[in-house]
């Protein structure tokens, strides 16, 4: 399956070849994954197709920090998490990143951060679909009678939609946590 047919691109980015070849065995199993062995490889490989970028923030010649900075001013939502040996400090409050990982990391923890990010993505994509259905709706219970509302056939697929559009923001809802509804609300606003 390729990054195409719906599978999830994760772009790798670590100077060390031996931990990025690593995470990528990881992730190969579940995802679309590319490899890059600095920031500016990370640069290259890095387009509109990638869903997750996970980036170490020391690297020689183009540091991680420089990488997100230019993931965020291509304008694509890319999720992006920190996976580093630096421990944060309060440098961080103003970094675009989704989440921080500190090194070292386990299989199991890579992989539950790169779905939890993949949520996030989903529910905030709903919440948006969900949004503009419903502002529709609103539109036209504002302009149109009862009776024209249950007459209408666009109007009950309109409301079949949100409702079905509801109940799978229910069950994203239900993979995240606190930390992950905080982010997407975040950005829900932002845009």
């Amino acid at each position: 399956m390729t990054a195409s047919d719906g599978e999830r691109t994760v772009l790798v980015v670590d100077d060390e070849p031996d931990l990025t070849d690593l995470y990528a065995a990881w992730l190969d199993e579940g995802y679309e994954t590319r490899v890059a062995y600095g920031g500016k490889e990370a640069i290259e490989a890095f387009d509109e197709d990638v869903d997750v970028a996970l980036i170490d923030r020391l690297m020689p010649e183009m540091s991680g920090d420089e990488v997100l900075e230019h993931i965020r001013e291509t304008g694509h939502d890319c999720q992006v998490a920190m996976v580093t040996a630096v421990e944060p400090d309060f440098d961080i409050i103003e970094m675009g990143f989704d989440d921080y990982l500190v090194k070292p990391i386990l299989r199991d923890e890579l992989l539950e951060a790169v779905q939890n990010l993949l949520s996030r993505v989903e529910y905030d994509n709903q919440l948006r679909d969900l949004y503009a259905l419903v502002s529709k709706r609103a539109a036209l219970v504002t302009q149109k009678s009862e009776e024209e509302l249950s007459n209408s056939q666009e109007y009950q697929k309109l409301e079949a939609e949100i409702e079905e559009l509801q109940a799978e923001l229910d069950r994203t809802a239900m993979e995240l946590t606190d930390d992950d509804f905080e982010v997407a609300f975040r950005k829900l606003s932002e845009n």
